[in-house]
Order: structure tokens, then sequence, then C-alpha cells
């Protein structure tokens, strides 16, 4: 088994040790070097350089913002952030993810022993997932696996949708490196655009920042969502970090459930629960677009998109950061066209 390299640079020595001890329980995942701050983690990069670098943003010395910028112009690394669950955290760690980090995990500044028992499986994940990450995308025994829930058990599947109507939905699903790629989606739509319904992979706290980011770099409206939100044309909804979000009707009108409700595929919100809705609710007048990220979420769920009549995409392998659930929902024949990332603006323009 292929050891996954990892260096932690964390200014905290009990969070750089709760890190390192359950990343060190992965058979597949080696921690090789811990630095309290960049410049002593720039110099024992001189002597070993990782696969993957779990990074603080909020350091003494250099910021982990000023040190992403400077690994990814000297040697591109897949970078997963390590932040807390605050507004000001939000916003710093959406700027390192601007700057070409892959992921985000929480940090567990209080609730070790929960942090150990609950999120070792997301730590790990991430991890995984950015050791196979497309690094020139970003420039432009084991622990016990929770059970995977399939969308089946929570949500029954789609009966047939509703009859046409004039309004047209588009839902985009993505995880692994689909914060940059939204962003270069989103900020190219013009502002006459159909209503958007996005599931972004990502913690609770880190969604509301995300979507007012983008808000204020696109022509269109981008908020996350809230219960009963009315999906118009000119507005993308990004579904809340840690709540499911599902597409409903009312006559010729579209609104968005916002639940809570089990992790489906490990993830909430889940691809497949809002592909599900949207397949349910909209059929022939949606588009689905699935894109970069790890795993298998949404693959199911754009297959019964594609079944009730709606026109399906796939992101393409060279431009994804992680060519994991577009390969699986092409391996289901649920896309009908496989597209390159700069590709994907004309099609939800059209």
């Amino acid at each position: 088994m292929k050891q996954i390299t990892v260096m932690l640079v964390d200014d905290s020595a009990v969070v750089r040790q709760v890190l390192q001890s359950v990343l060190e329980r992965e058979p597949d995942i080696s921690v090789i070097a811990t630095a309290s701050d960049p410049l002593f983690a720039m110099e024992k990069l001189k002597r070993a350089w990782p696969d993957v670098i779990v990074l603080d943003v909020e350091m003494p010395r250099m910021d982990g913002i000023t040190f992403l910028q400077k690994i990814m112009s000297e040697r591109p690394t897949p970078v997963v952030i390590c932040s807390s669950l605050t507004a000001r955290g939000a916003e710093t760690t959406l700027q390192a993810m601007a700057a070409g980090a892959v992921d985000i995990i929480t940090k567990p500044t209080i609730g070790l022993k929960d942090f150990l028992q609950e999120s070792a499986h997301d730590l790990a994940m991430a991890v995984r997932g950015a050791a196979m990450a497309n690094v020139k995308q970003l420039c432009k025994a084991p622990l016990a696996v929770p059970a995977k829930i399939s969308v089946d058990a929570w949500l029954p599947a789609s009966g047939q949708a509703m009859a046409q109507t004039t309004e047209r939905i588009v839902a985009i699903g993505t995880s692994t490196g689909g914060t940059q790629a939204l962003e270069l989606v989103l900020t190219a739509l013009p502002r006459v655009s159909p209503g958007i319904v996005i599931v972004q992979h990502m913690p609770e706290k880190f969604t509301a920042s995300f979507a007012e980011r983008l808000n204020g770099l696109c022509q269109i409206e981008v908020r996350e969502a809230r219960h009963n939100d009315r999906v118009i044309p000119g507005l993308a909804l990004i579904a809340p970090g840690g709540k499911h979000m599902l597409l409903k009707r009312s006559g010729a009108y579209y609104h968005v459930d916002v639940m809570d409700g089990p992790l489906i595929n490990r993830h909430r919100p889940s691809v497949d629960v809002l592909f599900r809705s949207v397949a349910k609710y909209a059929g022939k007048n949606a588009t689905g677009i699935i894109m970069t990220g790890m795993g298998d979420d949404g693959a199911r769920g754009l297959k019964e998109m594609q079944e009730a009549g709606a026109i399906t995409y796939a992101q393409d392998e060279a431009s994804c950061v992680v060519f994991g659930m577009p390969k699986e929902a092409i391996k289901l024949g649920a896309a009908r066209h496989i597209v390159p990332l700069d590709q994907i603006h004309h099609i939800i323009a059209k």
C-alpha cells in the first residue's frame, strides 16, 4: 500500500498531536513532519517534501495564506486547510481556498475526544482526496468507517416529474476542488441566467461566507439557501453546510426545502438528495451538472435526472481537481455529455 506522506502546520501543539494521532491510525497515511508555523515548516520542507500539507490559516510570524501562495508558486502541493468554525475563520479559509487549497477540515479546538471519534474518517478522506488532486488544476488496521447510507434510506425514489413549465432549473453537485470550479463557472454567467441550485460539500458556517464571496464577484446573485427560498432566474442557491437541500414545486414555481437528515453517502448536504428531488419535481425542465470531487455522491441522482428527461453533464477528467464524482456518474451512464470546466458556463447560459 502506497503511503501518503503528510506535514501538519498548526501553532497549537495539542491540535498537532490530535491530528497526528488520527492520521497515523490509518494504514495508508504517514505524518512525516509537524511545524508550529510556516517558517519552521519551510525549514523542514528542505529535508523532506510531503504528498499533502494540512495547514492552519491564522498563525504567528507568517499566515497560512502567504505560506500557501509561496508553496503554489514554488512547488505546487495539495493543501488541506484546517480551520475553526468561526465567521472570521470561514472568510480567511475561503481566501486560502481561492489561493489553491483543496479542501477544508474543521479544527478540533474543543471536544478533542469527540473529534477523534466522529471526524477521523472525514480527516482521512480529505487527505486521501488531496493526495489524488490534479495539482495543475489547482494552480489553474484502519479506523472503523461510518456506514454509508444511500439516498434510498431517507428519500423515496422519484416518481414522474410534473408537467413542463417555462421555469428552467440547473442543479450542480461538486466537492473537492469545487470552490475554485464554481467560482470560474458562476463569475462567467450573465445576469440573465436560469435559477441554479448547488450542493458543494463544505462544513457548516463556511457555505455562508463562500456564497457571500461569490456574490461579490458574480453578475448573478449568489447566497446560502434558506428554507422555502424560491428558485428564480439570476439566482444561485448554495446548500448550507450541515443541511440537506431539496427542490420542491408549488404550481409553476420552484422553491427549496432546507432540512436536517442523516448523512447520505457520508455527506450532508448530499448531491444525491438534491438531484433526486430535482428529478422528481423538475424532470425535463432541468439540467444536471456533476463536477470535480472525490467519491460517488451525485452519480445515482444524476442518472435519475437523466431518466426523468433532464439533460445531464459531467466535467471531464482533464479539468477536474479530483475525477471521482464525475467518473462514477460516467460509469453509470448518467452523463449525456462530458465537458471541460471552461464550457460549463456556456451550457448554463443556453
